[in-house]
């Protein structure tokens, strides 16, 4: 008898079984990684995950719609050394992008929209259909945007290279159907507990239009009567394995290994796991289809932990700012300071929209950026991924009253963060209500804001939180 030990058995569709010996209680070291290793199709056995259809379609679908992105990102790669070539090749393209006013094209909330955005929905939309045509779709996009731009051949080339049927017979039609199957308005949920998918096509399409360099994140969930059971996430440009302390170390890894990612998967149940992803660029190039086990970190103190934000927020107007100063990507923090973790999604003002312009047509473009240009801050589903793999402790988001607060861009990273031993709630402590749009279950109200830790910590920020607010 081996005490303080759990056995687990498990086997692969190949035959292939692991036992694998761990202990039944965590590391005492918080930044530790505890590696759970399995050779699987899924990482666990069916029989334990109630939902284990759903789930393989849904990491195959989020596999090919990571494939389709860095194909889309890597169709043309044009080396611009400066500005003024840029605008010239912007001009070249102007009569497809542009409205006739002139403008350029964009979503109604300003956000950038590429030719990956709407291929990615048509085709998770599409592989979903193909097994659960009854299972209807939340998504971000619609096609209302592709047809009044006469951009609908782009996406429907990129979709037939990446279906895993009927690849021949797809048509313009089957293509904005697929897109539309998850648009506003496609149908009314009503009152009572549903079963639906979530999906965020591409949450960083900033990050994304910058190219190789930048995180972003396909996000994919199952809601059966109310309650999120299962989730994906792919991010073609994770940094696996790496321990950096900032965001220089992380981007000079970055560059060079390039063909790096991860997907995440999460059951309810059966805890989060992720895997690298099929290397995409370089089919000769052998990686490991091991998976592994992820679990928050073991931080116990506020202070000691690390935070992260949204892009569009500044430690200044949180909170917790009354109680620490921040200091970026720097572990060594004072009294009455915490560690704030930057990444690398991207801000960039004008340039953004630059890059924007080429990739509504598939190009993609890498400028010598000064270095104040080249380092942003993370999208939201990356922060869930950083939380749940144990890179940062804490996610704060503020709510704002004129912004409303999307569902695909947190129900993936809410199971992922539960199942890997963390907590989500608004900042009153209250789990996040996905029925609180009672039609279309496109928008979540969490009151204050939205909190996600490792769990140990939860409380006591919440509790920091409630008395600065209700001192102000």
């Amino acid at each position: 008898m081996i005490p303080a030990m759990d056995l687990h058995l498990l086997r692969s569709s190949t035959g292939f079984s692991a036992i694998r010996f761990f202990p039944r209680y965590p590391s005492p070291s918080p930044l530790r990684s505890r590696l759970f290793i399995v050779r699987s199709n899924l990482p666990f056995p069916n029989e334990k995950a109630k939902y284990h259809r759903e789930l393989e379609a849904a990491v195959e679908a989020v596999e090919r719609a990571c494939r389709l992105c860095v194909d889309v990102n890597s169709l043309k790669n044009l080396n611009l050394t400066s500005c003024s070539l840029a605008i010239a090749l912007v001009a070249l393209v102007q009569r497809s992008l542009f409205s006739v006013e002139g403008r350029i094209i964009e979503k109604k909330d300003q956000t950038p929209v590429t030719v990956a955005d709407f291929g990615v929905q048509a085709l998770i939309s599409l592989e979903l259909s193909k097994s659960f045509p009854s299972i209807p779709l939340v998504a971000e996009e619609d096609s209302g945007f592709l047809r009044s731009n006469n951009l609908v051949d782009p996406v429907v080339s990129a979709v037939s290279d990446h279906m895993s049927f009927n690849k021949k017979s797809l048509s313009h039609d089957d293509v904005l159907e697929a897109i539309d199957r998850g648009g506003k308005n496609a149908f009314a949920m009503g009152t009572k507990p549903a079963t639906y998918w979530i999906l965020d096509p591409i949450d960083g399409t900033r990050g994304f239009v910058k190219g190789s360099q930048a995180l972003y994140v396909v996000g994919l969930s199952l809601v059966v009567e109310g309650e999120i059971v299962l989730g994906v996430m792919g991010c073609p440009n994770w940094v696996v394995d790496a321990t950096y302390k900032s965001a220089t170390h992380a981007q000079s890894y970055r560059n060079s290994s390039p063909g790096l990612g991860i997907i995440m998967v999460a059951h309810v149940g059966c805890g989060t796991w992720k895997k690298r992803l099929k290397n995409m660029l370089d089919s000769s190039t052998k990686i490991s289809s091991d998976w592994t086990r992820c679990f928050v970190d073991g931080f116990c103190v506020v202070s000691d932990a690390r935070f992260c934000i949204p892009e569009s927020q500044t430690w200044e107007s949180l909170p917790l700012s009354v109680l620490y100063k921040a200091r970026i990507d720097d572990d060594n923090v004072g009294d009455k300071e915490i560690c704030l973790l930057s990444a690398f999604c991207g801000r960039f003002g004008v340039f953004s929209w630059l890059f924007s312009v080429f990739f509504l047509v598939g190009f993609s473009i890498q400028f010598s950026l000064p270095c104040y240009l080249k380092h942003g801050t993370l999208f939201l589903l990356c922060k869930y991924l950083m939380v749940a793999s144990g890179r940062a402790s804490v996610f704060i988001l503020r709510a704002r009253s004129e912004k409303l607060i999307k569902v695909w861009d947190h129900a993936v990273g809410m199971i992922c963060v539960h199942e890997a031993g963390g907590k989500v709630t608004d900042w009153k402590g209250r789990e996040l209500d996905l029925a609180a749009d009672k039609v279309e279950r496109r928008i979540i109200y969490p009151e204050g804001g939205i909190l996600v830790t490792n769990g140990k910590i939860h409380n006591e920020t919440l509790e920091m939180i409630s008395s600065i607010s209700s001192a102000v």
